[in-house]
Formats: structure tokens, C-alpha cells, sequence
């Protein structure tokens, strides 16, 4: 395994660069990945590892971890602690990092008209999004459509999804109004979540086929666009003195309802 000591060679520069440009993993198609328990999931899910990078204290210390990774990536690399220090995102580094491909795309849109998805438009915090790609696989939803705002690749949000977005079915578009279009004609229910009094309780909907329900940014909500091209505007009831959850929230609660 070749070693690497400099913090200025041009594979752990790659590296950092990747962990941090969205326009750079969309351009190389790849992303960067750390944690020995994401890297060891990303090898269990069969997504293409392409390089790894390893302390020599995480190579015995992640060794039932460790081994797997290294059987399903193209090149290893041993690094020491200060290049694992210049590629860490996080205060107490495990000392594993991986490069990998991005998931192929699924054809066609990638939805099944009877399946219930979240769709996220505009979402800023990558933390946020994390955690509801978590939450929705917990709870067993078919998938998560995401537009705009922070990309699911982004280190921040991989952490916060603890694996769940390299398992699930996760559908990038570009423009969620016109996707919404679409799911209209296959006969979808399309739901816009509002914090408005007047929109109908989203327990009272009738969910038993397929369904997208649409949670926005933080700050502003949906696009006007998108609340007029879905069928029906929802709310989650409060009883309390606050005037919206929190995306993530809302989300978890609109994504139990789905299922429900």
C-alpha cells in the first residue's frame, strides 16, 4: 500500500477540493466520503470506491471495517496523521476517506406511480437533508426527490443520512414543478406541505396510491410553482406558540403520514 505523508500532494489535494465543490463532484461524477462505518456501507452497497485512504491506527483499529473497503477499491493509499487531519471534516477523525463514483442515475424519472416519496425543493442546510434521507428510509418510503439548493453528495449530508442516502433511491431534478407535471398525468396524489391554517390536515388525506408530498426551504417554503402545480396544499397541525417545524421535522412527520 503506497504511503502518503504530504498534505500538498495532488490526490489529498483532489480530495478536499471534491469534499468541498459541488460543481466539482457533479463535473468528475465522483465524491468524497469519510468514516469507516459510511466508507464500509458504501462498499456493502456496491457503489464504486475508486480510491481509499487509511491511517495506519484506523487500519487495525476499523479492522472488521477496514477489510471490506479495501476489497472493493480500485487504489489504497496509507496516510499519515496530519494528511488525515487536512482531509477531515469532523474534530476527531477515524482516519478513513474514500473517493467514490456517484450511483448511476435510474431510468426513466425513477418513480413508481404507486410509491410515496418526499420531494425537497430549495434546502440549504445539508444536515437537514441528511437527516430526512435517514428518517425516510427508516420509515420506509420508495425514495427522495431532491431540487435545488445543497446537493446529496455534499460531506455534511452524508454524515447526518448515516448511510441512508447510498441506499435509497435518491431522484436529482432540476426543475420540481414540471416533475410534479409529470406525476399529475401518471395519476400521483401531489401534496405541497404549507404553514397556512387553511390548507387541509394532512391527517385527513386519503393516501392509498401513489404519493409526492413537497416540503421546501427553510426559510422561504415552497416556490410559489410548485405549491400551484400540486394537487392539494397540507398542513401539519400546531397546538403550540411556534410558527413552522423545523424542515427535518416536517418532513419525518409528512413522511410517517405517507406511510401510515
Amino acid at each position: 500500500m503506497e504511503k502518503i505523508t504530504a498534505r500538498t500532494n495532488d490526490k489529498i489535494k483532489y480530495a478536499v477540493r471534491l469534499g468541498e465543490s459541488a460543481s466539482l463532484r457533479k463535473e468528475a461524477g465522483e465524491f468524497f466520503l469519510e468514516g469507516a462505518r459510511l466508507c464500509f456501507d458504501a462498499a456493502q452497497t456496491g457503489v464504486e470506491i475508486k480510491q481509499a485512504f487509511f491511517t495506519a491506527k484506523a487500519l487495525w483499529k476499523y479492522e472488521d471495517y477496514v477489510g471490506d473497503i479495501i476489497a472493493k477499491s480500485g487504489i489504497c493509499y496509507e496516510i499519515s496523521a496530519e494528511v488525515s487531519q487536512k482531509l477531515s471534516g469532523t474534530e476527531n477523525s477515524q482516519g478513513v476517506f474514500c473517493i467514490c463514483s456517484m450511483k448511476t442515475p435510474p431510468e426513466g424519472d425513477g418513480i413508481d406511480p404507486c410509491g410515496k416519496y418526499i420531494a425537497l425543493e430549495n434546502l440549504q442546510d445539508p444536515s437537514n437533508l441528511g437527516a430526512i434521507c435517514r428518517s425516510a428510509e427508516a420509515i420506509g418510503l420508495d425514495g427522495l426527490i431532491v431540487s435545488g439548493g445543497c446537493d446529496i453528495y455534499n460531506p455534511k449530508a452524508l454524515r447526518a443520512a448515516m448511510g441512508s442516502s447510498l441506499r435509497m433511491n435518491m431522484i436529482s431534478v432540476e426543475n420540481l414543478a414540471d416533475f410534479i407535471s409529470q406525476a399529475n398525468n401518471k395519476g400521483m396524489l401531489t401534496l405541497a406541505s404549507v404553514p397556512r391554517n387553511t390548507a387541509t390536515d394532512i391527517r385527513t388525506v386519503e393516501m392509498s396510491g401513489g404519493v409526492i408530498c413537497c416540503v421546501g426551504n427553510e426559510g422561504s417554503g415552497l416556490t410559489q410553482q410548485v405549491i400551484e402545480k400540486c394537487k392539494k396544499q397540507v398542513v401539519i397541525p400546531m397546538n403550540g406558540r411556534a410558527e413552522s417545524f423545523n424542515a427535518s421535522a416536517a418532513a419525518a412527520i409528512l413522511a410517517w403520514e405517507l406511510k401510515r
